[in-house]
């Protein structure tokens, strides 16, 4: 007998945690962030306190009361033994969002990461460029030791472990090479093992399909065992690989249970693709004068590739920041295709360079970097890659004037509203027209309203997750990502909403 546990995301966008289990053992599918819940609790300078290893999360209900998690994350005032232990063979991971993964460096780590080669480039990248969150040191980590005080805990210095990864598809030597090194001065890394799926022995058969999302390596996948169970992780059909999710709608015709996301389920379909995004992208691009500002989702390098064809095809040069760079040449490990030929770097004012970039810079490739007076002087020549995190150096590029193109997501509640405001501020401080967003008043608010064709959502429209249901036709559906379950139940019959923590055995 089979049963599906969803510890989270049941009826949230984001989360995911679900459980499948026969004969004693199991797989986790995704073990991320519910940055929902989260929010309830903490945002940009209010976080949970890495010396309290899981103290906070488990008193905060964050994260699921399970005897999981690493033994060395747990403060002497907390006792987990009493929760219910499981035997997790393996964690399969469908992709490198954080909503997915964010979690996965809690658990213990007797438990191997399923992966793609891109995810795992990519988790491993992330992590050596930018501050881990706790539970995001998925790559590898350093153990934690009890302090004097042994409710604190404190990592132990100049040592990094690496995880145990099991790849979806054979991998080159380049790839172990960085998988397996540390960019940090001083630190000694223990590797992890590295294996291949077609190698790995479990009570279940799993199979992962590439799919189309708006970051490279997202996977889905198929595991077998007394029942076929197809989990989609998050899909679409309208991007560049949207051929990949329709093979895998085919190979998971006829399974038995169908783990379906439903991001979309409460929003209207609208007419997008890339292809409308690159168009009018370029038709805006060809008519902008001074410097040309392009922001979009974090590791969406489709839509980076996007726009250096459009600064290619109007005579233009992409410039992207270094961390886009570090993740990029991490990628080319998998492919080898070079995604940073032809880009210029840009050159961050600061006092400190961090062991990742001068890895990438001394060991790893010639870089073009480019100074913001450059920009300043010919500032027609190109096209930048910022966020609002990147949007101060604009006070080193001094521009009188230019076009912000805004390429990302709506801003769905209003406490993501208020970023855009700040955005706003700074742009009409430089003067920039803005492209994708306008800002107005709303019931004396000032919110932003948001132009459409400049984005094509990550997530499958309801049009499309209604024709891949009925395709794959499966005999139980259960809805996950998604804050509007009921339209499942609304549109199948044959749909299982699970509340949090409820075991379902088929």
């Amino acid at each position: 007998m089979t049963s599906i546990q969803i510890f989270d995301g049941n009826d949230t966008i984001g989360g995911n945690k679900i459980y499948l289990e026969e004969n004693g053992q199991g797989v986790f599918l995704d073990f991320g962030m519910n940055f929902k819940k989260y929010g309830d609790f903490f945002q940009e300078f209010i976080s949970p306190r890495k010396p309290r290893g899981i103290h906070d999360l488990i008193q905060l209900n964050l994260i699921p009361k399970l005897n999981i998690y690493r033994k060395d994350l747990i403060p002497m005032d907390i006792n987990i033994s009493s929760f219910p232990s499981l035997n997790v063979k393996a964690l399969l991971l469908s992709h490198a969002h954080m909503d997915h993964c964010g979690n996965i460096g809690l658990l213990n780590t007797d438990c191997p990461i399923i992966a793609s080669p891109s995810t795992i480039m990519l988790l491993k990248a992330m992590l050596d460029s930018s501050s881990a969150m706790l539970g995001s040191d998925v790559a590898y980590y350093s153990l934690k030791v009890l302090n004097e005080d042994k409710r604190i805990l404190k990592p132990e210095k100049y040592k990094d472990n690496g995880r145990d990864f099991i790849c979806t598809e054979p991998f080159s030597e380049s790839f172990k090479e960085f998988l397996h090194l540390s960019t940090k001065s001083r630190t000694k890394f223990t590797e992890g093992n590295l294996s291949l799926l077609n190698d790995f022995s479990s009570n279940f058969e799993i199979k992962a399909f590439e799919v189309d999302h708006s970051i490279y390596g997202a996977t889905a996948y198929i595991i077998s065992g007394d029942k076929t169970i197809a989990y989609t992780g998050d899909f679409r059909l309208h991007g560049k690989k949207g051929i990949k999710s329709e093979e895998f709608i085919k190979k998971a015709k006829d399974a038995s249970i169908l783990i379906i996301e439903g991001t979309r389920a409460k929003r209207e379909d609208v007419n997008e693709s890339e292809e409308i995004v690159y168009e009018k992208s370029l038709d805006t691009a060809e008519e902008a004068k001074g410097l040309i500002i392009a922001d979009f989702t974090a590791r969406n390098f489709e839509r980076l590739e996007m726009f250096n064809s459009i600064a290619k095809k109007i005579g233009r040069t992409l410039i992207i920041t270094p961390k886009d760079a570090y993740l990029l040449n991490a990628l080319e490990k998998v492919d080898k295709i070079d995604r940073i030929k032809d880009i210029r770097i840009y050159r961050d004012l600061k006092s400190i360079t961090k062991g990742w970039e001068k890895f990438l810079k001394n060991r790893e490739r010639e870089i073009n970097s480019i100074d913001p007076i450059e920009i300043s002087k010919d500032p027609d020549k190109f096209i930048v890659c910022f966020s609002l995190f990147d949007i101060k150096n604009l006070l080193d590029i001094k521009p009188n004037n230019g076009t912000y193109i805004y390429s990302s997501s709506e801003a769905f509640e209003e406490e993501s509203e208020y970023p855009f405001i700040r955005l706003y501020n700074w742009l009409k401080f430089f003067k920039f027209k803005i492209v994708g967003f306008e800002v107005s008043e709303e019931n004396n608010k000032i919110r932003p309203q948001f132009t459409k064709g400049y984005h094509a959502s990550g997530h499958v429209s309801k049009s499309d997750l209604i024709r891949a249901i009925e395709t794959i036709d499966p005999d139980i559906i259960i809805p996950i990502h998604t804050d509007y379950p009921r339209w499942f139940v609304e549109n199948f019959e044959n749909t299982v909403l699970l509340k949090d923590n409820e075991k379902f055995k088929v």
